[in-house]
């Protein structure tokens, strides 16, 4: 029996220590997927806790046929459509750092190549901030979460095709809003 089975089964049991635990193994994996999808740090927190409350109340329904992270992004990804639907929120540039956290700047990156990083990561969280919210999900789930096509088919509930779809078309988006980004790198299409 696999660690999250186990502590599935004591949760049921009514250990709530076994249910804590599954929130520490998964609870910043989903923050970092859901602010990319929503991209706000502040309605990310609130997605996610509203998400680990929702899978523990139906904790009982899991039918163990996904792994248990797949079920619980699932429940993540349609609080996140929900929340989306009911705020329609605007996506704040100024606030664009708090949507992920900077990549470790090289040590040999003087201060002009550190500005450079860090506008670069600005301009990408802008872009796939513009993709609409079906490319944004599958594209931040591959790219910046690395599941594989099927994980990501059985969070959103997609054919596997579809997601590959969605993610070709996804990926033609971003690099559309990023040509302006790439030409000033010196990069070709």
């Amino acid at each position: 029996m696999n660690d999250d089975a186990q502590l599935i089964d004591e949760a049921l049991a009514g250990h709530s220590d076994a249910f804590g635990q599954l929130v520490l193994k998964y609870q910043d994996r989903l923050f970092n997927t859901v602010v990319h999808v929503v991209g706000h740090a502040e309605d990310a927190r609130d997605i996610v806790q509203e998400a680990l409350v929702q899978a523990l109340i139906k904790l009982d329904t899991f039918k163990r046929q996904s792994a248990f992270y797949t079920w619980l992004y699932r429940i993540a990804f349609n609080v996140a459509i929900t929340h989306r639907r009911r705020k329609r929120p605007a996506v704040s540039l100024d606030r664009a750092r708090e949507i992920g956290a900077m990549e470790p700047l090289d040590d040999e990156d003087g201060p002009a190549e550190a500005l450079d990083r860090k506008e670069c990561c600005r301009q990408v969280r802008e872009a796939i901030a513009q993709l609409g919210e079906e490319h944004r999900a599958v594209l931040v789930l591959r790219e910046i979460d690395g599941c594989c096509y099927e994980t990501i088919a059985g969070i959103l509930d997609l054919p596997v095709g579809t997601v590959r779809s969605r993610l070709h078309r996804a990926r033609l988006q971003l690099r559309e809003e990023l040509k302006e980004v790439l030409a000033n790198e010196g990069i070709r299409d």
